[in-house]
């Protein structure tokens, strides 16, 4: 379905933003852009959890956002939460809330697909180029380094330290010392280390910095004489300086310093001069486009039937050497199951079985042996661009799912709408156990209030007696989890 109109939310370690979009052909163009300034990160405990009184702000903030959006039909939403909820422990729990207050789901991303998706983001701001571009961006409570050429990005890397958190480690209570910012560029130089020597080797020949920090830093330089544009390392020194100057900062008074950026300014300038120093980069120009960006272009491919999720299924599919044809049987036949379990099944949930069925086999590769273990293993711990962590995590569910014991669900909701997709996909690769394309008999298939009813003609189960085994044998699995498979041979 195509959308005039596309929003992205993004809620940031230090800020959430909800941009709005048109759609003119393949571009997107500004309507309305909103800013609330949370500070989500700040409000994690020792413990990793977010205190209620953040939470509350952020809850406030969003339900401003769901006022604007009210109206927006689902695909075209798509909100996403970075560090500060990839690492709380009460994320779960407020992400419930949270969504409830939008109006909207909200997904948590990987370190590594913020970066992908602040690339895209930045590159449709830039002027087009076919020379690499190195894009630093530097949150509240991650950094993000990416290359790429164009608007595809080739390296992507995300780094646990941001503006909020080196700011409420190395400069408490306000406190500007120039020690602290030593202490604080040597944490990040440690930090960065492990990305230098790839990133170095792989080359740029532009450096961007993107989102508040480098924004911010590079509006003071400018305003103070300290940089014509862009960041520079004499003006950072400059910039450092002043704030030492200041020795807290409650006393800051430089030009072109906005009062809500002051307090976290300090670990934001203490990260770029560190990125500056390991990297070598003598210059960085400072780019409008950041994260809700990219998710807007990124939403705008999966409507227009570009999704990146897609490309990522397709690529795991062939650096596990899935066996095409088998995989292409069980996706048709669990498609047809589904669709007579779900008459109006929704779009999301299809996908999601056809990239279960498309990649069920990928741990073939490691061992036949529980290879079901060993694809789902591969789903969860490895980078998918284009997948948010609950997608990633679905899916190496259904594919777990897929064969074996089904006690391994007992935790998974009675009313999970993955039930049917694992119903249709255990059906569907248990009936193409041979391999090979056998001609099926009609499959009928309906949901029952206490599971589901199948209905198989009795002489082409005569004909095959193991796969009727294996159905019993199925229908036991389901009996032990106080669900049924009724196989009722017809005919």
């Amino acid at each position: 379905m195509k959308y005039e109109t596309l929003a992205a939310v993004d809620l940031g370690s230090n800020s959430f933003h909800l941009q709005i979009g048109r759609v003119v052909d393949e571009q997107i163009y500004l309507l309305d852009s909103f800013r609330e300034p949370v500070r989500l990160g700040g409000g994690l405990t020792r413990e990793r959890r977010i205190d209620r009184s953040t939470q509350l702000r952020a809850l406030e903030a969003l339900r401003r956002f769901g006022e604007r959006l009210r109206g927006f039909p689902r695909g075209a939403v798509r909100a996403v939460g970075t560090n500060a909820l990839r690492v709380a422990k009460n994320a779960d729990q407020f992400l419930v809330e949270a969504g409830n207050v939008l109006g909207h789901p909200i997904e948590v991303i990987f370190g590594r697909e913020e970066a992908r998706l602040i690339y895209v983001g930045v590159a449709h701001t830039l002027p087009p180029s076919q020379e690499r571009r190195l894009v630093v961006d530097i949150g509240g409570g991650s950094t993000e380094c990416i290359i790429g050429t164009g608007l595809d990005p080739e390296l992507t890397e995300s780094i646990t330290m941001g503006c909020v958190s080196y700011s409420l480690q190395y400069f408490p209570e306000g406190r500007l010392e120039k020690s602290s910012f030593k202490k604080a560029e040597l944490a990040a130089a440690n930090e960065l280390q492990w990305i230098v020597k790839s990133f170095r080797r792989t080359g740029w020949r532009q450096a961007v910095g993107s989102s508040g920090t480098a924004r911010a830093i590079a509006a003071i330089l400018q305003e103070n004489g300290w940089a014509e544009h862009g960041i520079t390392p004499w003006g950072l020194k400059k910039l450092r300086s002043a704030f030492v100057e200041a020795g807290d900062v409650a006393n800051l008074g430089i030009p072109g310093l906005r009062e809500d950026r002051g307090a976290i300014l300090p670990g934001g300038i203490a990260i770029m001069s560190a990125v500056m120093d390991e990297f070598g980069i003598d210059h960085i120009e400072v780019s409008e486009g950041a994260l809700r960006q990219g998710v807007l272009y990124d939403l705008l491919g999966r409507v227009a039937h570009h999704d990146m999720r897609e490309a990522t299924v397709t690529q795991f599919a062939r650096r596990y050497h899935v066996d095409a044809a088998q995989a292409e049987r069980v996706a048709a036949l669990a498609a047809k199951l589904f669709a007579e379990m779900a008459p109006a099944p929704n779009d999301g949930d299809m996908l999601m079985l056809r990239w279960a069925s498309t990649l069920h086999e990928i741990g073939i590769s490691i061992a036949h042996a529980a290879y079901h273990k060993h694809s789902a293993y591969i789903i969860s711990q490895a980078d998918m661009p284009g997948f948010s962590q609950m997608e990633q995590a679905r899916l190496s569910r259904l594919i777990l799912a897929h064969r074996g014991k089904l006690s391994k669900l007992e935790g998974l909701s009675a009313r999970s709408p993955d039930w049917p997709i694992i119903y249709a996909l255990r059906l569907a690769a248990l009936l193409y156990l041979s391999r090979q394309d056998v001609e099926l008999p009609h499959i009928g298939c309906r949901p029952t209030e206490s599971g589901l009813q199948l209905s198989m003609s009795r002489q082409w189960l005569d004909e095959h007696p193991l796969t009727e085994a294996a159905l019993d044998g199925e229908a036991n699995e389901w009996r032990s989890l106080g669900m049924k498979l009724d196989l009722r041979p017809s005919g």
